[in-house]
């Protein structure tokens, strides 16, 4: 099969290596869920999702049933947690890839005990884990503390008193999403851990004792400040902590405001690259590119990359971000196309067709990263890694 040289390399040495690393922090006070959603942070769910499972990984992270469903048929045997919900039609998938899905409102219950009542499934046969809204107003029951004004955590019981002997459901966790983990000088996480020790108290107030307690990321691990409390949330009701990286996996530890060690040890998973499919010299006063962004102010040669927004390639990079040809930074000349991009090469000696070209990753003495890219765009590496398309073609390498 022909493709175009338009393609990612994926590094499992880093990947594993990165995993082992923050399984090393967790060690022996938590458990791993290696998040995999958003096709693994753009790295590729299938090839980075079977990796981690035979590196060790239990639990995998996705998004919704149908990421699920796609990595079930490759890792036959993880734990697979679906984290933003299930919408109507998705019990049956739910049921049948043996997922455990993310609970918060009355109506994913009401789908998944018919689900099961059709298949006859028996008493406590589908685990779940209830989402605590402690403060991302996102999703979650919301919980209140004992101080505060209104009808307490009525809805929270109703929820949890859907958990009995007789039903098809079973809560094996329960779980909270922190809002700013990395702000290390902040208050907003110690209120929410509050927030979440509250939901625990009424939960084991009603006989309920999950497996796990899950809460927290990438930065909750790296900087370890808040493990030994979450540690003691979990073992308060008999649960274990079940932690939950995402970023670090691939190389990007979390930038933390607030005093913290230098972070090292954490390799990029991902080297995005393409190759140079045409050159051609223009004269000053010359233009390039859609609208004329780009005018020449001496002879330059100008090297097109068949490669564009369409793959992930920010148009807000238009004459503003940069790649790497034969060891050297080369400048975006001109808009980024739907499908191609233009580069600056008159600096480089010896341009041909058919050179590499690197748009993340390293090349000689120098490297761009996703954070690097992500400032330019004022965004964050997230964003950069998620937005690459599915027709790039993700290659695993050693």
């Amino acid at each position: 099969m022909t493709t175009r040289p338009v393609w990612a390399e994926i590094s499992k040495r880093n990947l594993i290596a990165n995993y082992r690393a923050l399984c090393a922090l967790a060690t022996p006070n938590a458990d791993l869920l290696a998040v995999v959603k958003a096709n693994a942070y753009g790295h590729g769910v299938l090839d980075c999702g079977t990796q981690l499972v035979e590196a060790g990984a239990e639990w995998l992270g996705v998004t919704c049933v149908e990421e699920a469903v796609e990595i079930r048929a490759a890792c036959p045997q993880a734990r697979i947690l679906v984290m933003s919900g299930v919408w109507r039609g998705e019990a049956d998938a739910v049921l049948k890839h043996t997922l455990t899905p993310v609970i918060w409102e009355q109506f994913h219950l009401d789908l998944l005990e018919a689900a099961a009542l059709r298949v006859g499934l028996g008493p406590q046969s589908v685990p779940v884990f209830l989402e605590i809204d402690t403060g991302m107003s996102r999703q979650g029951v919301r919980v209140t503390l004992p101080h505060s004004a209104g009808d307490g955590n009525a809805e929270l019981s109703k929820i949890l008193g859907r958990f009995h002997t007789g039903s098809p459901l079973r809560l094996e966790g329960i779980m909270t999403h922190f809002s700013a983990p990395e702000v290390l000088d902040d208050s907003a996480t110690d209120s929410q851990i509050e927030a979440f020790k509250e939901a625990l108290l009424v939960t084991r107030s009603l006989g309920l004792t999950p497996r796990w307690v899950s809460a927290g990321n990438s930065a909750t691990l790296i900087a370890g400040k808040d493990l030994p409390i979450l540690k003691a949330v979990a073992d308060s009701i008999g649960s274990r902590l079940l932690l939950r990286p995402g970023l670090a996996l691939y190389g990007y530890p979390p930038r933390f405001t607030g005093d913290v060690a230098e972070i090292s040890g954490y390799q990029p998973v991902l080297a995005w690259k393409s190759r140079v499919t045409s050159l051609r010299t223009i004269k000053p006063g010359e233009t390039a590119g859609y609208n004329s962004t780009f005018r020449a102010h001496r002879p330059t040669r100008l090297a097109l990359l068949p490669c564009g927004y369409a793959d992930g390639v920010s148009r807000l990079l238009s004459n503003r971000g940069s790649v790497l040809i034969r060891g050297q930074r080369a400048p975006i000349a001109g808009r980024v196309s739907m499908d191609q991009t233009i580069i600056d090469v008159t600096d480089v000696t010896g341009i041909e067709i058919g050179d590499e070209v690197v748009l993340i990753g390293t090349q000689g003495d120098h490297s761009i990263t996703a954070y690097d890219i992500a400032d330019q765009m004022g965004t964050i590496p997230y964003e950069v890694l998620c937005s690459i398309s599915h027709r790039v073609l993700r290659i695993l390498v050693d």
